[in-house]
């Protein structure tokens, strides 16, 4: 099969169509951020992590099969080691529209450059406070100008979007949204406000309390703004705003809890180790690394497994912050 998009093969039961992709590949990260994993992270050995041979082969598959977006996650996926080597490859490939990055900011002073010119378009920098301090709590190893260097690195390239991902916690960071809106007017970016996600057991904080819901930041940021909404739409499930007075700055919102967006998925996970993910918040999966491996070489049986797992996707998540029930996997582990 031809690495062309003239017809998406990868529909579920629910008639949602799959043009999206985050691929994961790593688990390691160089922050240890409270919401995403324990301060003593046990990580998956090496030998079990997909290799980037591996990687780029199912990424070619999901991309002949339909898929026109791929996200690179981790971990902070710019600590994997000859990393952008899958970044030249897939910005080679003509039939995808989008190759964009979820990154921490840590490493992006020395590659935001060869990742511009590798044919990254948009990166995600996940910041979720702009006082040292909070963000050594909140990372709890983390220098924040080591980040902001990264940004402004970045910013300098002129990606088609840099956006910062703020995962918002009352009693931690949420008397400062109006601060990071601010700190994006003046750089001309974009931002999201994040509802933390209840993924791995946690022993830092209890979600239930310090849940933030989007429609609380929301109201706190009119009283300084004239928010309008937008019809704007990338590959996921951000909903964006503008600010009437600040055309270059756009507020979006990602509210797992408050805004259901499932039935409108569009996307699947893969993480480090090879686990197709299907949905963020069930564990329905595919173990790609096992058909990769047991068939060398054998395109179309690594076809026909990622649109079989189509019938494995769910209606959605079942996402509640006062259940006793979570999902064991952290988020680093999951693709972020």
């Amino acid at each position: 099969m031809s690495e062309s998009n003239t017809k998406n093969q990868l529909v579920d039961r629910f008639g949602r169509t799959v043009n999206y992709i985050r691929l994961s590949v790593t688990d390691r990260c160089d922050l240890r951020c409270v919401y995403c994993m324990p301060e003593k992270m046990k990580f998956v050995p090496r030998t079990q992590l997909l290799t980037l041979e591996e990687i780029e082969s199912i990424a070619r598959s999901f991309i002949g099969l339909g898929v026109d977006k791929i996200r690179i996650t981790g971990g902070e996926p710019l600590v994997r080691k000859n990393i952008l080597q899958l970044f030249n490859n897939l910005g080679e490939i003509e039939a995808l529209r989008d190759l964009t990055l979820t990154t921490n900011g840590t490493q992006l002073k020395k590659f935001a450059r060869p990742l511009k010119d590798a044919g990254v378009t948009r990166i995600n920098v996940s910041l979720d406070t702009l006082r040292a301090d909070r963000f050594h709590d909140m990372t709890r190893i983390g220098d924040l100008q080591q980040t902001l260097d990264g940004l402004d690195t970045a910013i300098a390239c002129d990606f088609d979007q840099i956006k910062l991902n703020s995962v918002v916690m009352k009693n931690h960071n949420h008397d400062e949204m109006h601060d990071l809106v601010k700190f994006c007017i003046d750089r001309g970016i974009d931002i999201s406000f994040i509802e933390e996600m209840p993924l791995g057991d946690n022993d830092h904080h209890d979600r239930a309390a310090t849940y933030c819901s989007s429609d609380e930041i929301l109201a706190d940021l009119e009283q300084h703004y004239e928010i309008i909404p937008t019809t704007m739409k990338t590959a996921g499930p951000t909903r964006y705003y503008r600010l009437a007075e600040h055309d270059n700055t756009r507020v979006g919102f990602i509210s797992p809890h408050s805004h259901n967006f499932c039935d409108s998925c569009n996307r699947v996970r893969l993480t480090a180790e090879g686990r197709l993910l299907l949905c963020l918040g069930q564990e329905h999966s595919m173990d790609l690394r096992r058909v990769v491996r047991s068939n060398p070489g054998d395109k179309q049986a690594l076809e026909n497994a990622i649109i079989d797992s189509m019938q494995l996707k769910p209606k959605g998540h079942e996402f509640d912050l006062n259940s006793q029930t979570v999902l064991l996997r952290h988020m680093n582990l999951t693709g972020g």
